[in-house]
């Protein structure tokens, strides 16, 4: 496990995922059998190494990418560190024999992802990309809705992602100095958009074009050592897309995305979704529904004071099952695609595909134009 000091590695990966498949005992097998995953730690710094493996009572870490690499008895491979060493750091796991399994983006241009997807298709290894939002409870639920024929005809989506990040000056940043630094990979649509192009395809239909604004809001911020920087990369995005639904009809997504918003929905993300016999909401963790038969009938009047109030008038689809961490289910699939070969579509050319959304994304804000999205052939 590499790059798992950052904060996504060690609380997602490290101590919600494999930690906890080990506390559970391990990942069960069809057969009924256990498998125990053994972790490494690697990383450039030794300090922080020793303490993270320390403080979670792992056994074995290091900072030899190499000669943890030469170990046959360690079967795979998996990055959470920088996006610019990912696709170098891949191809290196490869050539060692190892499965892969990565943090999104897999690489910072299309041309990189390409490259390591065919890389890794052509090893014959097992290889997969974190695709962790189609795991969320919110978003079970609304596919379950889906599948159900709720919607009828899928007209439209709307998602709604972002929360204020503080600049520095007065609070503490709560989201690294590089996320705002072109330079080293940041920018939200590198970020997000490979998100969103995995939760379009899957959940609403295929994307075929989008059309897309960036902008850098707080031009300037201040790092983790309290020193003002220019941040250089985008902070917001406002794009439209055009999707292929899933029984051939159009389907149009809106996406609005920004570190400097505040937040009046339910969720951090919300997703909207509208459709000739019903309509859902869902976050992160919840989902709500308003079916055609259930839908009020609000009056236009802007000289009175609005009566209806529209947040009452849907109905909570329930917990019918656990819902386990949405990262720990997809690292049990890749276990299981490993060990005995479970079918498994979060490959990296599905990763690909995300950073394809976002060159299209930033093609489309830089000629301020449309940009067909053509099938990807890896």
């Amino acid at each position: 496990m590499h790059g798992v000091t950052g904060r996504m590695g060690m609380n997602q990966h490290l101590i919600r995922s494999i930690l906890a498949i080990r506390a559970q005992g391990g990942v069960t097998l069809s057969n009924g059998d256990k498998v125990m995953p053994d972790p490494i730690l690697i990383g450039r710094n030794a300090d922080k190494m020793q303490a993270l493996a320390k403080t979670h009572n792992v056994e074995r870490w290091g900072t030899d990418l190499d000669k943890a690499l030469a170990n046959r008895e360690d079967t795979v491979f998996f990055d959470a560190g920088t996006t610019q060493m990912r696709p170098t750091l891949l191809a290196k796991a490869i050539r060692a024999g190892k499965h892969v399994y990565c943090e999104k983006p897999i690489a910072t241009n299309l041309n990189e992802a390409v490259e390591i997807a065919r890389l890794a298709e052509a090893s014959g290894l097992k290889h997969g990309a974190v695709q962790d939002k189609l795991f969320l409870p919110g978003l079970r639920k609304l596919d379950m809705l889906r599948r159900a024929g709720f919607f009828g005809k899928m007209l439209s989506v709307r998602l709604e992602f972002g929360y204020w990040v503080f600049e520095g000056d007065l609070q503490p940043i709560q989201r690294p100095s590089w996320n705002y630094r072109t330079e080293d990979g940041g920018g939200m649509i590198l970020d997000m958009m490979c998100h969103w192009r995995y939760v379009l395809d899957n959940l609403f239909g295929e994307v075929k074009s989008i059309s897309c604004i960036g902008a850098t809001h707080i031009p300037q911020r201040w790092d983790e050592e309290g020193k003002p920087y220019k941040a250089t990369a985008d902070d917001a995005a406002y794009a439209t897309a055009e999707l292929v639904g899933h029984n051939g009809e159009p389907v149009i997504a809106q996406m609005n995305m920004s570190w400097a918003t505040r937040v009046r929905r339910d969720d951090l993300v919300t997703f909207h979704v509208d459709g000739t016999h019903g309509s859902a909401v869902a976050g992160l963790q919840e989902c709500r529904a308003q079916s055609r038969v259930t839908t009020p009938r609000p009056v236009w009047n802007p000289d009175v004071k609005q009566t209806m109030n529209f947040f009452d008038q849907w109905q909570e689809v329930p917990d019918s099952q656990f819902y386990d961490n949405g990262f720990k289910i997809q690292w049990e699939h890749f276990i299981r695609h490993v060990v005995e070969n479970e079918p498994y579509r979060w490959t990296l050319p599905e990763g690909a595909k995300g950073v394809q959304l976002v060159e299209a994304a930033l093609q489309s804000w830089k000629e301020r134009r449309w940009v067909d999205v053509p099938a990807l052939k890896v």
